[in-house]
């Protein structure tokens, strides 16, 4: 074991060979965060804690089958918080409609105001059976 390296700690590093990763910096990736945002940027540095630097990061919010863009510039992800990230296709927005994201947000909150329905309704139907509430069901890691 090298310096580097500490007992415990998960290294994104060391999972990847450095070639993959350096064809990674050069590429659009797609992060996705612990609270469910979506990150669209490039990669420009990273670090053994899966710190990661994108550039011209944007977010991208999906609603059913449209989506907008929030510019978001420089963005800094901590490792902790990351879920998943992969290379981005340009093809992958086929079948998918850009909207202004005006109209994306407005749908997005329509949208939680239902599940937050629907969740505020089953809660309560559990709470009466006995069940316990866990707030921690909306962090998707």
């Amino acid at each position: 074991m090298n310096g580097s390296e500490l007992p415990g700690l998960a290294s994104l590093s060391g999972y990847l060979d450095s070639k993959i990763w350096f064809r990674l910096i050069q590429e659009k990736i797609l992060v996705v965060l612990r609270d469910g945002r979506k990150l669209i940027g490039t990669l420009r540095s990273y670090d053994q804690f899966a710190n990661l630097v994108l550039q011209g990061t944007v977010e991208r919010i999906y609603v059913s089958n449209m989506f907008g863009d929030i510019s978001r510039g420089v963005f800094v992800v901590r490792g902790e918080n990351l879920v998943m990230l992969g290379e981005v296709a340009d093809s992958n927005d086929e079948g998918l409609i850009r909207r202004p994201i005006e109209q994306i947000l407005a749908e997005q909150k329509i949208e939680l105001e239902n599940r937050e329905r629907i969740e505020k309704c089953k809660r309560k139907i559990l709470h009466q059976r006995g069940f316990s509430f866990d707030p921690t069901d909306n962090d998707i890691f």
